[in-house]
């Protein structure tokens, strides 16, 4: 049992890194053909270290990936995440004023810090979702 959780958190992993791995193999691919292709890439080498545990379990994320996968899902995930990241910011900037009334330097330089970080993050997912 203990096995299929990692497999499990493995499997999203590899999920949700195929983009980025598929744009540095495959420029040219974009949506969900980016996505099947980072996996595919993934099973390959994974085939190559004879880790037969990650295969499968990429394999059925490839499977999934094939059945599921729609560009307008992968739209919808990214407007989700553009969404979480900029709750992440309201709520990191709400500390930071909350630190700078309370007046104490040390927090509100890492709530700056955490905001600086959120603020990235939103950019990052901004950027992604106009792909």
């Amino acid at each position: 049992m203990k096995r299929l959780s990692p497999l499990a958190l493995l499997t999203l992993c590899t999920v949700l890194a195929g983009p980025l791995m598929a744009d540095e193999e495959a420029p040219g691919l974009t949506g969900c053909a980016a996505k099947k292709q980072g996996i595919i890439n993934q099973i390959e080498l994974a085939k190559s270290h004879g880790n037969a545990d990650q295969q499968a379990g990429l394999e059925k994320a490839l499977s999934e990936v094939s059945a599921n996968c729609t560009e307008a899902s992968l739209k919808k995930e990214r407007e989700n995440k553009v969404l979480d990241a900029k709750h992440e910011v309201s709520r990191r900037q709400a500390d930071l004023d909350k630190a700078m009334k309370k007046g104490d330097p040390e927090k509100i330089n890492k709530r700056k810090d955490k905001l600086a970080q959120s603020r990235k993050e939103l950019q990052e997912a901004v950027d992604e979702l106009d792909k």
